[in-house]
Formats: C-alpha cells, structure tokens, sequence
C-alpha cells in the first residue's frame, strides 16, 4: 500500500477496485489546513481521466498487472487476437480497448499486452514504428518551394502527412503517440 504523499507520474493504482494511473499530481499545503494531493488519474481500461483530491494519510492499493509479450494475429468482429508464444494462449482485445493503436498492429508481430487480473486491457506500444507505404500520389513539380506534405496510406491502412519526396513502396518511421511522420527509413 502506498499513501497519497507517495503518488508519482506514471504510478498505477487501485482506486474502487478499477487500475488507473496518475497523469499528474501536486502536493498541496495551506497555512490552516490539512495537506493533500491533487491527481488526474486515468482509467486503464475506459481511457476516462478524472481529477481528485486525497487527504495525505489516505492508502491506496497497487493493482495486480502484468505485462506479457504476446503476437498479433488477426482481427475479425471478435476482436484483435493475440498469442503467447510460450503458452499458445490466444486473447482477444477490443477495438474500442485499443483505440487509435489498432492502426499499428501489424501480423506476427509482437507486442506487450498488459493484463489486470488475468484478463487483457490494453496494449503498449513502441514510441516508434517502421511502416510501409502503399499508396501515395505523385509530387508536382514546383510544389517544393515550402514545406508542403501529402496523405499516404501505410501498409495497415493508416493515412499520414508526409513530405512530398516520399514514394510508394517507401519505408517511414512513424510516432505512435501522434501519428506523425518522423523520417524516412532507409533499410
């Protein structure tokens, strides 16, 4: 158990019998009252931030988590399926669980899931991803005199601005916690 003091960016924590994990905290003292914490906490399994304020002797319990390194599979109404490659256990995650990470989920690929109570509810990602493009359109010539970009669609379907040089069948490093462009990637 940890007290209220003790809260930290990135910590996770029971609060109701729900994980969440603190966003952002300060410590707050005044002259006449008691000391207490201000959090934004956000739901590891609905995504819902919340702001709260806990007095500094209240506890809280570490939620019981387990990340493991499993391979993507395949999706189909069901979900996303992934595989432990030690086990052969076979998930199944959401779409709305995933959110926005679905776009970077490439087959055989393997991936850590993160798990609360033996049970699936999210996915992390690497900051960043190698990814190839399938379809872009060509440049005009002329169009380079500023820093204009264009939608490309990636091999998982994403679409992203890139710069204007980037061609089908390119390879590009992209931010998975934007979406961005970051570079092009020469193999």
């Amino acid at each position: 158990m940890i007290s209220a003091t003790e809260l930290r960016k990135g910590l996770r924590i029971l609060i109701d019998g729900e994980p969440y994990v603190v966003v952002d905290f300060s410590h707050v003292k005044m002259g006449r009252g008691r000391p207490h914490t201000k959090a934004k906490v956000k739901h590891l399994i609905t995504g819902a931030v919340q702001e709260k304020t806990y007095l500094s002797n209240e506890m809280f319990n570490l939620p019981d988590l387990e990340n493991r390194k499993m391979q993507y599979q395949y999706n189909d109404a069901d979900g996303f399926h992934f595989m432990d490659a030690v086990s052969y256990d076979q998930v199944a995650l959401s779409a709305d669980s995933l959110g926005d990470t679905r776009w970077y989920l490439r087959e055989n690929d393997e991936y850590q899931v993160l798990f609360f109570e033996g049970r699936p509810i999210s996915l992390d990602l690497p900051a960043s991803i190698i990814m190839k493009v399938t379809h872009s359109e060509p440049a005009v010539k002329g169009d380079s005199v500023t820093n204009i970009q264009k939608t490309v669609t990636l091999d998982t379907g994403l679409e992203i601005k890139v710069p204007l040089f980037i061609k089908e069948g390119d390879f590009v490093k992209v931010d998975t916690r934007t979406g961005q462009y970051l570079e092009r990637y020469n193999q």
